[in-house]
């Protein structure tokens, strides 16, 4: 048996938990976990994990949080590797109510999100961790413990993978975003120790150990405590970097109005709408994707034209009277 499926164990037991937690976790796990279709004019939802444990616990937050009825369902799949067991959970007299719930269908659209909800992506350190755990539940590997390090997760699009990625950056937690042969977009991380932070961070406290080699030991639980708990102070300082990079270029845009080129609006627009991203990922997010350069550029001339614009009307840029109402 794999090591992961001991670490998706490991995950699949924390149950103590507020519902918050619990529904960001379930969230990703059904949005990452796939089979949500239409049956009859009906709404079907019906993940699929490889680990018995992962299904179980989202059977039983189906049951218990959202009040919905949801079966079990072992299948067979013939694999490379020879015949594996899936285990799906299957939520079919309600799931477009679960869907709702859950936000991986939008209220106002009542299409399937291209991410994770925003509520999540936005949400507290808590639901965040919870969020990366669901993930790496439903589509996580983990190399064996002694082999070459790497934490692997598939992501259905590039929009779930942006969501993530500036989730574990809000965690403290470095990974790269790569494009398989198949088109397939994945989020790796290499390193040992950030692999390690990772999995304590999810809560694998006991396997992410015996996956490192390191003994239970009081050093070793000092340092696991101290991998486990992002820097609060640095976080603080990225968050308010990223509103206010976010509050000048609304300003812009209020300043400037119709007159911009829709170049240069679309980048502005990606900027606030991906405040963790970096600029090689929005520039990868931008319709047809273009260099980090060329996004920068684009930002840089938005926010040059308003301030031009502004002297020209005797405003700052950065001066809150930009801000009035519409």
């Amino acid at each position: 048996m794999a090591f992961v499926d001991d670490v998706k164990t490991e995950l699949a037991s924390i149950v103590d938990e507020p519902a918050t937690v619990k529904q960001a976790q379930a969230s990703a796990m059904i949005r990452l976990g796939g089979g949500i279709r239409v049956v009859q004019n009906r709404l079907c939802l019906e993940p699929s994990f490889d680990n018995l444990q992962a299904a179980k616990w989202l059977q039983q937050t189906i049951q218990a949080v959202y009040r919905h009825q949801a079966l079990l369902i072992t299948e067979k799949r013939s694999t490379p590797a020879g015949v594996v067991d899936v285990y799906k959970v299957s939520v079919t007299q309600s799931g477009g109510a679960l869907a709702l719930q859950t936000g991986v269908f939008d209220r106002r659209t009542k299409r399937l999100v291209a991410g994770l909800p925003n509520d999540i992506i936005s949400g507290n350190i808590a639901q965040v961790k919870a969020a990366w755990r669901g993930a790496f539940l439903a589509l996580g590997t983990l190399s064996e413990p002694g082999k070459a390090s790497l934490l692997d997760l598939l992501c259905p699009t590039r929009e779930t993978a942006m969501a993530l990625d500036g989730m574990a950056r809000r965690l403290g937690v470095p990974m790269k975003l790569h494009r398989a042969k198949d088109n397939s977009i994945h989020i790796i991380i290499r390193d040992s120790e950030t692999v390690e932070r990772m999995l304590l961070l999810m809560g694998a406290t006991r396997t992410s150990r015996e996956w490192s080699g390191k003994r239970v030991d009081g050093e070793s639980r000092s340092k696991a405590n101290r991998l486990a708990n992002f820097d609060d102070a640095n976080m603080r300082r990225s968050a308010k970097a990223a509103v206010e990079a976010s509050k000048k270029i609304e300003r812009a845009f209020k300043i400037l109005g119709d007159e911009i080129p829709q170049n240069l609006r679309d980048a502005g627009q990606l900027r606030i709408q991906h405040k963790d991203a970096s600029l090689e990922q929005l520039g990868q997010l931008a319709d047809p994707p273009i260099s980090k350069d060329a996004i920068a550029g684009r930002i840089r001339r938005l926010l040059q034209l308003a301030d031009r614009t502004a002297k020209k009307r005797g405003i700052s840029l950065d001066d809150p009277a930009a801000d009035e109402e519409n």
